[in-house]
């Protein structure tokens, strides 16, 4: 695996190495300790995985505050996302700074984000799936998410959301004594 580092602290992209033969190929997705020597925290303890049928369908921005917290690693099984992440640490200098990058299934490439970001995704093809792993059990007392077009986020997506659920849309504009739970 090759990792890289992505300009908000403690998140970075994951790349396999695939070994190809006739058969196909083989590749570790993930790897305890090779994750821990870039700072990534575990244990995982539940896996979770989305289907979303229609181009442009819109999830996120997802996180959980306090001690529900968590990391996540997000992989892509089939199709192509694109996916943002904002810092909502409020001690960080990159404190509500974005990042977007994409997955597919054709790179075999994914996304460590760790606790105190929220994250989310568009889908670029149809019948994308992504796989979530996570250090902690679903809280939803503890569920936050930023609306996916908060003019203090200034997020730039690919195109207008063709699908997305109500909660995501109408989640409110940034306010720290909802978002970080004050």
């Amino acid at each position: 695996m090759r990792f890289q580092s992505l300009p908000l602290h403690g998140a970075f992209l994951v790349e396999i190495d695939k070994r190809e033969d006739e058969r196909g190929f083989f590749a570790r997705i993930y790897c305890e300790k090779e994750f821990a020597g870039q700072g990534a925290v575990g244990p995982f303890v539940q896996s979770n995985m989305s289907l979303s049928a229609q181009p442009y369908t819109l999830r996120g921005m997802h996180y959980q505050i306090g001690e529900s917290a968590e990391n996540k690693y997000v992989r892509c099984l089939r199709g192509r996302t694109y996916n943002v992440i904002v810092d909502v640490r409020p001690d960080s200098p990159t404190f509500l700074q974005h990042h977007v990058f994409s997955l597919s299934a054709e790179k075999g490439n994914g996304v460590y984000v760790p606790r105190g970001f929220a994250n989310g995704m568009m889908t670029l093809e149809p019948n994308t799936e992504l796989l979530y792993m996570v250090t902690n059990y679903y809280d939803p007392a503890r569920e936050r998410g930023l609306r996916w077009n908060d003019p203090l986020l200034g997020i730039e997506w690919p195109h207008e959301p063709a699908v997305m659920s109500n909660k995501d849309r109408v989640y409110p504009d940034y306010d720290p004594a909802y978002h970080l739970g004050r």
